[in-house]
């Protein structure tokens, strides 16, 4: 795998005696949606050539050509837009004891969905989250194929950009009795079916990537319930554009909302997310 250069900042920086903070507004999330639009080029440049060779990474996760092209085109464009916020990418982790020293920091998946991408069905995203304090505040999550980009932060609210306009986000008009689920495409498991089984009625979408919470945000489903396993660049950013929605992702089980860079693995525990507007009491 290739070894990339990083900023030697990794921890947070204080400039006049402040720390120093990304300004949480609508420019920034419009900068990330443009970096996001870079790597997407980035991924289909290598999309665009047909079968591309797979590495298995030491977690058996598969890595492609186009994972690293797009890790490589946010690294640069984060450091020259934000110099002093480190980032943490699913190509290149962070050891915890410097990243847990960070107020903030940008958390990037350069192509989540590899699988769906190798499979060549176009449900593959580019995540940038913004992490404060363990809260997703910002994200933005693109869809190369479809040239859809979701975007959504605390307090602003949550947009869907497609061909140059951008419209908000914010669930279904309605509730409806018969509830659609969103599930994992590519990662199935025998908890789910029973979560399934227990909830009666129900339509279920197979989707891959982050994808499933934009679905959310967007009032095409609504619930997700993840009883696998995920990592937290997979999560990150959709959860910002689908909280900023006004949708919740909380730990399956409890009321408490899925936080992240609070503990040495990087792993989430599993969770509930609903759309707007959805109490599942």
């Amino acid at each position: 795998m290739a070894v990339f250069a990083w900023p030697e900042h990794h921890g947070p920086q204080v400039a006049g005696g402040y720390m120093t903070l990304v300004a949480l507004d609508k420019t920034t999330l419009d900068k990330l949606g443009q970096i996001a639009r870079q790597a997407g080029a980035a991924i289909m440049a290598v999309y665009g050539q047909g079968d591309v060779a797979v590495t298995q990474k030491s977690d058996d996760s598969p890595v492609t050509a186009a994972d690293l092209a797009s890790h490589t085109v946010i690294i640069e464009q984060l450091a020259a837009a934000f110099p002093f916020t480190p980032v943490l990418s699913e190509e290149a982790v962070i050891d915890w004891e410097t990243r847990r020293q960070w107020q903030e920091y940008f958390l990037i998946d350069p192509l989540d969905g590899t699988k769906e991408f190798i499979k060549r069905n176009g449900e593959f995203t580019v995540n940038i989250a913004l992490v404060r304090d363990g809260i997703a505040v910002a994200g933005v999550v693109f869809a190369p194929v479809l040239d859809t980009c979701y975007l959504g932060a605390e307090g602003l609210g949550a947009w869907l950009e497609c061909q140059g306009k951008q419209q908000p986000l914010q669930g279904s008009a309605q509730k409806r009795d018969v509830p659609v689920v969103v599930g994992s495409r590519s990662h199935q498991s025998a908890e789910m079916a029973g979560y399934l089984a227990d909830l009666g009625d129900h339509e279920l979408l197979s989707v891959g990537s982050s994808l499933k919470f934009c679905m959310l945000a967007e009032g095409r489903a609504d619930l997700y319930p993840r009883l696998g396993p995920t990592s937290e660049w997979d999560t990150a950013a959709a959860q910002a554009v689908l909280e900023s929605a006004g949708g919740r992702v909380v730990v399956y089980g409890e009321s408490n909302p899925l936080v992240y860079n609070k503990k040495e693995q990087l792993l989430n525990p599993w969770f509930m997310a609903t759309a707007p507007g959805w109490n599942t009491h």
